[in-house]
């Protein structure tokens, strides 16, 4: 009797994990695994997010002539999730150079796509950098057929680019991260890409929403911290979602503490509630650097009333 039990127990245990290996096979639908094999690109499938990476590699940027690695703030994407009536919803941000901002506009607007913003996140940056928010509605492979030919406008002048960037790439920082630290200070933990410790931050507490699908933390709607550098000698760029009434209270405490402000502006067109974007770019010591962005994500979500 116990070995009957026992080999009751053990195909109930091999049933639970051929189950579990099901479900993880089947975490990316069919339709989003397309729409990477179409765009020739990495990507992962989160809260019912698909997420393409869109790295500009081929890049070598400095800021104030300091070097700034790819995940520091240069890797561009556009996600896909699920809205109304069987159709995809598409969210993106594009990382370009000057010369690329109008041919990639070109391809996204005679797709039948939108572009929502075209802004700047840095100051002092070579070569200047800009980024290009795009939109979206379609199946999903549609919307991976439009968005294409801009995604192959990228990928070519990357192409170009390779043998003059490999020439000019800085050297890194030299010393390390206390990563624990910074998340202990800010309340968040991060994920380490390369020498770039980031800590993204969502906003639950916005209820956004495009034609039924909700716009998460993974379709944009979050607040991030780059951390880059050593301890006693680090750089940190990031974006802060807010809501209107957030604005100049995380202004004054982001100035108060000496970080830079870069950028003020929108993602998202026609959207309720508002939401404000805001870039910000520092150099210091980490802990003093996670401190000040702790201040200004301390702000978030608050009432104005109660203040809780």
């Amino acid at each position: 009797m116990r070995s009957f039990r026992f080999a009751v127990r053990l195909l109930l245990v091999a049933g639970a994990l051929l189950a579990s290996r099901a479900v993880n096979a089947q975490e990316m639908p069919a339709e989003y695994k397309s729409v990477l094999t179409t765009l020739g690109k990495t990507g992962d499938f989160k809260d019912g997010v698909l997420k393409v990476n869109i790295p500009r590699n081929d890049l070598r940027v400095t800021v104030k002539q300091r070097s700034a690695p790819t995940p520091f703030g240069f890797g561009g994407w556009v996600a896909l999730t699920k809205g109304d009536g069987g159709h995809e919803v598409m969210v993106g941000d594009l990382v370009l150079t000057e010369d690329e901002v109008n041919p990639v506009m070109s391809a996204l607007l005679d797709n039948g796509l939108d572009v929502t913003a075209l802004h700047n996140h840095f100051f002092w940056e070579q070569p200047r950098i800009f980024y290009m928010h795009v939109h979206g509605m379609g199946t999903a492979a549609d919307l991976a057929k439009r968005v294409k030919p801009a995604v192959d406008l990228i990928d070519q002048a990357a192409k170009r680019a390779q043998p003059t960037a490999a020439r000019s790439a800085g050297p890194a920082s030299a010393g390390a991260l206390g990563t624990a630290a910074l998340a202990k200070i800010i309340g968040h933990q991060g994920e380490q890409s390369g020498p770039v410790y980031k800590i993204t931050i969502g906003r639950p507490d916005i209820d956004v929403r495009e034609h039924g699908a909700a716009i998460n933390a993974r379709m944009g709607l979050n607040t991030w911290a780059a951390f880059a550098g050593s301890d006693a000698d680090a750089m940190v760029a990031g974006d802060i979602a807010m809501l209107e009434r957030e604005v100049t209270p995380v202004l004054k405490a982001l100035r108060a503490d000496g970080i830079n402000v870069v950028a003020i502006h929108n993602h998202m067109t026609d959207v309720k509630p508002l939401v404000v974007f805001l870039h910000y770019y520092g150099t210091g010591p980490a802990a003093k650097l996670a401190e000040a962005v702790r201040s200004a994500v301390n702000l978030l979500g608050k009432s104005p009333i109660t203040n809780q």
